[in-house]
């Protein structure tokens, strides 16, 4: 996986690429152009800081926003990635902030259910992403590499939507991840089979 401190900071950039690909949905008669580039952040009230030192304020039992939690709510909200927990600690190590094993698992739950980050499992790995401060995604996962591309579909929403409604169904949220090959190894399988050949 590629270093956390290595990947783009959590203050959106406006971008001109962006990645296009197509979807036949079965109700339609013409695909749906997907636009995946970075997302916007969303307007917030509270810092990270500030919304995890209000949740653990606002607990039965008050808990304490000790340095080491602090450190590392700033480390993590430093850049936008998917990272696991042991990778996160490596890169807080690799920085100099030093943070225990149980502290971390603990923190990482905590963050969960103030609704900071988002808890995903892909591939027997538990990953985590920013949750607070962005619009609604989805995922492609790569499972050769790794890779996590975050995309937005409106056809995707509409479909939970309306079955959801089919069904008398009131949803709180959906989780899509769709497994399978990114291009990049796509492109480099292909090259390798080539040079097989030879």
């Amino acid at each position: 996986m590629a270093s956390m401190t290595q990947k783009k900071s959590l203050i959106p950039q406006s971008t001109d690429s962006s990645i296009e690909s197509k979807v036949d949905l079965e109700d339609s008669h013409a695909p749906e152009t997907i636009t995946q580039n970075q997302l916007n952040q969303l307007p917030v009230a509270l810092s990270p800081e500030d919304k995890f030192q209000e949740y653990l304020s606002s607990r039965d039992k008050s808990q304490r926003f000790t340095s080491q939690q602090r450190a590392m709510v700033r480390f993590i909200f430093s850049q936008h990635d998917h990272f696991d927990a042991d990778t996160l600690m490596e890169e807080m190590k690799s920085s100099g902030i030093s943070i225990s094993r149980a502290t971390a698992y603990r923190t990482l739950g905590k963050l969960v259910d103030s609704g900071l980050l988002r808890r995903h499992e892909t591939a027997g790995r538990t990953r985590y992403e920013h949750d607070y401060g962005y619009p609604h995604h989805d995922h492609l996962h790569c499972l050769v590499c790794g890779r996590m591309i975050e995309f937005q579909a409106d056809a995707i929403e509409q479909i939970v939507r309306k079955s959801a409604e089919n069904h008398g169904f009131m949803p709180s949220s959906h989780n899509l991840i769709i497994q399978g090959t990114c291009m990049p190894c796509r492109v480099g399988r292909n090259a390798k089979r080539r040079l097989d050949r030879i």
